[in-house]
């Protein structure tokens, strides 16, 4: 493991969940190095595991010191784990959303581009973390986080939301395949297309789940229009990595919890 980097780690926060521990965090403040340098936390990615390690302990310590940390494996699906302990690190269940309602463990979901989201109903003490690539956004994660935050007491006319940084329409080019399948599941998806080169499109991820957001009843959303693919000085990018024929990529995390 590389000396540990000077630089402080950079965290975005919400208005919305003052109040609450959490932050979205970008590479800066860490100690991998190479593809990986900065604050790279994925334990799947090609770098160091006591880097990666050291990089969730600081990511924890500026938002929560003393916190646990509970991630998933994520899979790309709808799926949602209700924590109640802490997760093993090596026996993550497979899944892209947790909630919980006990004070002291941290949510942390992982991004490279994907849309990171944070819930909370403060009042009913219960938050939420969600990975929503566009495989989740479109089957229903953030739905499901919700309901699943609704079973521990929440409701969601009070649960605010913040959509952290992610891929951007301008940087986020598909195919006619993909949005047909988005129009397919419903007309008014169309508006989150712009028309891109012969054949392709320029999809607004970060619009659309939290249009999804707004659709399933939350009246508070935030989001920052923080393109995670052009900031490469700020934010690990899986997409950018491809383009640049990179043979790995590091991960920011995304942090949400109670405190006790």
């Amino acid at each position: 493991m590389e000396s540990p980097s000077q630089d402080p780690v950079e965290i975005v926060r919400s208005r919305l969940l003052a109040g609450v521990p959490h932050g979205f965090f970008g590479r800066k403040g860490g100690v991998s190095d190479g593809i990986h340098a900065g604050l790279n936390v994925g334990l799947g990615s090609d770098d160091d595991r006591e880097a990666v390690l050291e990089n969730r302990r600081r990511a924890v310590t500026a938002v929560m010191p003393g916190a646990e940390l509970a991630t998933v494996h994520q899979v790309h699906s709808p799926d949602v784990v209700t924590v109640n302990e802490v997760l093993p690190i090596d026996a993550r269940p497979h899944a892209d959303a947790m909630v919980t309602d006990r004070p002291g463990i941290l949510l942390g979901i992982l991004t490279a581009d994907c849309v990171p989201v944070l819930f909370a109903d403060l009042q009913a003490g219960v938050v939420g973390a969600a990975h929503a690539g566009w495989k989740g956004a479109i089957t229903g994660v953030t739905d499901n986080t919700l309901n699943a935050m609704e079973a521990l007491g929440a409701d969601r006319a009070r649960i605010v939301c913040a959509v952290g940084p992610c891929i951007a329409q301008k940087s986020y080019e598909v195919d006619d395949g993909f949005y047909r399948r988005f129009v397919q599941e419903a007309d008014e998806n169309e508006r989150f297309f712009a028309d891109g080169k012969p054949g392709h499109w320029q999809f607004d991820i970060e619009g659309y789940v939290a249009a999804r957001l707004a659709e399933a009843g939350v009246t508070k959303v935030e989001c920052f229009g923080e393109d995670t693919y052009s900031q490469p000085d700020r934010f690990f990018s899986y997409r950018r990595s491809c383009h640049r024929s990179e043979p790995g990529y590091g991960r920011e995390i995304s942090l949400i919890g109670l405190r006790g």
